[in-house]
């Protein structure tokens, strides 16, 4: 299967990887930096590969090659563009999170790949993790019982050092802030564990060491969900001196769940009252990660090509990213309004956060 990957940045090594580990036809990379494709190459060994063409322009690129897949990895602000895009032109997707800036432009890559019949998955690997799968597995088989309540914490560290690397970061227009950039895994973890249906939404965001920054680095969140459970959110990226966790807490009647580790890669706490076997062997379970971006690209990429093959929705699937990024900008439109804000969501933009703080 002919692959492309458009932007060559931070996040573009995990889909580089994912890309060699699934044996995909690398057939080109994207950037308009061109070092940052020969970085990105020489990390892998493929910077004297001459069958990877390099582009500074993914239109001329997606026109030549035609490739059937394609990662786009760029800002954040130019996600949906570029999707568009390559979806006009029949090109099976794998897009970042977020997968768009606003919700119109989410709803607008949905109803084009429905109509084109074009594979997009939306970049949320975590739900790969296999503490993540172990977890899901015991929701669907109804081992909780009725839902309590769930919770997120990812308490991280970013200092000016990350933001001065990309000019982009921490803009509204480019990226939003903590929330929409590195909380959005763990906000579409809570909202798919606790049944996706959402009622309402209350948040407050604050802007309170990156003063060098359009947007927000901490936020909280309590949401309502249809079923009658109650979801919490904190995210922030204000935690000294780096990075402490990313955990996911289920409660229910029949059982206690608590993901940890710094990409929810970890089981600390697994409770039933009828407990299994398996259940024996989930308690303590770690898996080993190399970075916070956690071991699931390959297996999201393995997905997607499935998908493609059989003509199926991928796992991840484009609605999933619009469900994340909706909870992300209700908490944002919470905090502009100073009131909670009933789902769903329509016509809200992160750009409409410009000047908050």
């Amino acid at each position: 299967m002919k692959y492309a990957l458009i932007g060559c940045g931070r996040i573009a090594v995990n889909h580089m990887k994912a890309a060699i580990n699934n044996n995909l036809e690398i057939v080109a990379v994207c950037d308009i930096k061109e070092e940052k494709m020969e970085e990105l190459l020489a990390k892998y060994g493929l910077e004297k590969d001459t069958s990877i063409k390099r582009y500074t322009d993914y239109q001329k690129m997606i026109e030549e090659l035609k490739p059937e897949l394609a990662s786009i990895a760029t800002e954040s602000g130019i996600h949906a563009e570029i999707a568009l895009n390559c979806i006009e032109r029949g090109v099976n997707l794998i897009i970042e999170k977020p997968m768009a800036m606003s919700i119109e432009d989410a709803d607008k890559i949905i109803d084009l790949a429905e109509k084109k019949n074009v594979k997009v998955s939306a970049c949320h690997q975590n739900r790969f993790n296999v503490a993540i799968q172990k977890l899901r597995k015991a929701l669907e088989d109804g081992r909780f019982g009725k839902l309590s309540h769930g919770s997120i914490h990812v308490r991280w560290n970013r200092n000016a050092g990350y933001y001065e690397q990309a000019p982009w970061r921490g803009t509204w227009e480019q990226d939003g802030g903590a929330l929409m950039n590195q909380c959005i895994h763990g906000i579409d973890l809570l909202r798919w564990m606790m049944g996706d249906e959402i009622e309402e939404i209350y948040g407050a965001t604050r802007q309170q060491f990156h003063d060098y920054l359009e947007a927000e680095d901490v936020g909280m969140a309590v949401i309502k969900f249809r079923n009658g459970a109650i979801g919490t959110i904190e995210g922030t990226t204000n935690v000294y001196p780096k990075n402490l966790e990313e955990t996911l807490y289920i409660f229910g009647e029949n059982g206690t769940v608590k993901i940890g580790g710094t990409s929810t890669n970890n089981i600390d706490v697994w409770d039933f009252s009828v407990e299994t076997e398996e259940d024996k062997e989930n308690k303590g379970l770690e898996e080993e990660t190399s970075n916070v971006y956690g071991n699931g690209h390959t297996s999201l990429f393995a997905d997607v090509m499935d998908a493609i093959e059989n003509d199926r929705k991928p796992y991840v699937d484009a609605v999933a990213g619009r469900n994340a990024l909706e909870v992300v900008l209700s908490i944002y439109k919470s905090q502009k309004t100073a009131a909670p804000v009933k789902l769903p969501l329509n016509n809200f933009a992160s750009t409409d956060m410009k000047g908050e703080f």
